[in-house]
């Protein structure tokens, strides 16, 4: 099963079907027009701490965290709510996490999308954590000794502690992500109940044990080897079961979803005439698969199954919108809203 050549042949078609791109190159901003501020002394349990905080422009801030999960530093984006930068001790707001996906980095969100101008979040603070080119936000397993990269934990514990320890987050929690973003999303939902309110897969990866040979490759997209994330789908099965959200879906009873595909197939409205997708087609099978799973235990979740459309920024970035009435409903009330379809 370890044909790496192979892998390394299916990475290249697959990153070609998906129409992915390195991320985009971000300028190092000026130090005094962005405001690189001598970090305060906020630390995690674990021993991450803030090692810089840049303004990058309006209501934007990146943080540099030290992380002793990743073994190195790694970057948190901000998109801060009005009068954040007048907080007082004690101030917090509702905090919507958004993931990246594959191959990309933290800066996509603002670098693809509106969410910086998005009115109705600008009473919510906005998190776009790092999750490396291909992180896949699992604590990776490397054939059993653990250690870094440990993905799950820098999110969940050493962000998520520095945030709410000096940047206002609060309690309230939902979360959001596109492609391996939507895995992340799920699965993070799922391993840990209660910490976020709502979740919500935008093309995700939601089954990814319906064929690991194909997601294999994209687990090694950084030189390392594919199976030290969660070892061999068929000896470690157990691992690779305690990631899949199809797997977990019983978890997120108590969670407000919703989950979003195109089919792959020609006619979505942002894209070229005749063009398919063969990446958005799979992943619209395992989207069919999760949401049949999670009706079947009785778990509420809204779909958007819009037909025709690829695996694209244009399509994620309608989805941010049309997910939003749910995921900060769930953040006002702690309930989301009636589960309903929005097939097209």
């Amino acid at each position: 099963m370890r044909r790496l050549s192979a892998i390394s042949a299916a990475v290249a078609i697959g990153l070609a079907l998906a129409g992915v791109a390195g991320p985009a190159a971000v300028a190092a901003p000026d130090s005094a027009a962005a405001g690189v501020a001598a970090p305060a002394p906020i630390h995690a349990s674990d021993g991450a701490y803030l090692a810089e905080e840049t303004a990058v422009g309006p209501r934007l801030v990146d943080l540099t965290i030290q992380s002793p999960a990743l073994g190195t530093a790694a970057k948190v984006r901000l998109l801060t709510p009005d009068g954040w930068e007048q907080r007082a001790p004690g101030d917090h707001w509702p905090v919507l996490y958004l993931l990246h996906g594959c191959c990309d980095s933290y800066v996509s969100w603002t670098r693809s999308t509106d969410v910086a101008s998005i009115p109705e979040l600008r009473n919510v603070l906005v998190v776009m954590p790092e999750a490396g080119a291909a992180g896949w936000y699992s604590d990776w397993w490397n054939g059993g000794q653990g250690g870094a990269p440990a993905w799950e934990r820098f999110h969940l514990t050493e962000v998520r502690q520095i945030i709410e320890r000096g940047y206002g987050a609060g309690p309230k929690r939902a979360i959001a992500g596109l492609s391996m973003g939507g895995f992340g999303a799920m699965s993070y939902a799922a391993r840990n109940p209660g910490m976020f309110r709502a979740a919500a897969s935008f093309s995700g990866v939601v089954h990814p044990l319906k064929d690991p040979s194909y997601w294999l490759p994209f687990f090694g997209r950084t030189g390392l080897d594919p199976y030290a994330l969660w070892g061999d789908p068929v000896a470690q099965r157990d691992i690779w079961q305690d990631h899949d959200p199809y797997y977990l879906a019983k978890q997120l009873r108590h969670t407000a979803l919703f989950v979003a595909t195109g089919d792959g197939t020609a006619g979505g409205p942002f894209d070229p005439p005749g063009q398919t997708n063969s990446l958005e087609a799979l992943i619209h099978q395992e989207n069919l698969d999760f949401v049949a799973q999670l009706r079947e235990l009785g778990v509420s979740v809204t779909t958007d199954f819009y037909g025709p459309g690829t695996h694209s920024w244009p399509y994620w970035q309608r989805e941010l919108h049309r997910s939003l009435p749910m995921l900060l409903g769930a953040l006002e009330t702690g309930r989301g809203v009636a589960t309903h379809s929005l097939e097209r």
